[in-house]
């Protein structure tokens, strides 16, 4: 391989692994309020 196929693929790995870490880490600091457990059923 060459040094610029090195390089490219290096960007590219940066590039996908950063982008889960950093939605995991999204995820775990702000949780989706839908995973949460619903209401419960109001009563009339």
């Amino acid at each position: 391989m060459t040094t610029a196929a090195v390089v490219m693929m290096i960007v590219a790995m940066v590039t996908v692994w950063g982008g889960l870490i950093a939605a995991t880490v999204n995820l775990a600091r702000h949780p989706e309020l839908a995973d949460a457990e619903p209401d419960p059923p109001v009563e009339l």
